[in-house]
This record gives C-alpha cells, structure tokens and sequence, in this order.
C-alpha cells in the first residue's frame, strides 16, 4: 500500500508539473498543490481511458499510456481549475 501511495506522489508530481508546462498563463500554485493537480488527473486521465479503451488497474497502473492518461487528465483538470478560479474573466451582467 506505501508503494502505491509513493508511486501516485511520484506519477503525480511529474502530471502536475507537466500540466503547469503545456498550458500557457501563470498558475500560482504550490507544489503540493501541483502533485494534487496531477493526482486528480491522474484520476481524470484512468476514467476516460476505462470509458475509451475498456482497460482497467489489473492491467497495469504504471505504464507509459497511464502516465500519458495522467498528463492529459491534468491538463484537463487544470484548465478546469483556470475556469474557475479566475476572478478578472467573469463578466459584468448589467442590470
């Protein structure tokens, strides 16, 4: 169980990091933060995955397509946390 927990902090940190590379802005966010990012992804990425290819744990937690799933989950989830946290994009609705 320790080495699952280690494996999901190291597969994050390296989803979340990479997340906060491909998308263009600032994110003020601190690197627990950033490994959570990547750990939700991580989550994000297996669901779409089992939704598009059918594959689950017992196949293999830690391989290349899982930690590809891992990034774009983090992507996903990042651009989702950007949309919601930002505070100047919201418009003004005139009444």
């Amino acid at each position: 169980m320790l080495g699952f927990i280690l494996t999901m902090l190291i597969v994050g940190a390296i989803a979340g990091f990479v997340a906060r590379a491909l998308v263009p802005g600032k994110d003020a966010m601190s690197v627990p933060m950033t490994i959570l990012l990547g750990i939700v992804g991580s989550f994000v990425g297996g669901f779409l995955g089992y939704l598009i290819f059918g594959k689950d744990v017992n196949e293999g937690a830690l391989q290349p397509s899982g930690i590809i799933g891992a990034i774009i989950g983090a992507v996903i989830a990042l651009l989702v946390y950007n949309a919601v946290t930002k505070k100047g994009s919201r418009r003004r609705i005139n009444a």
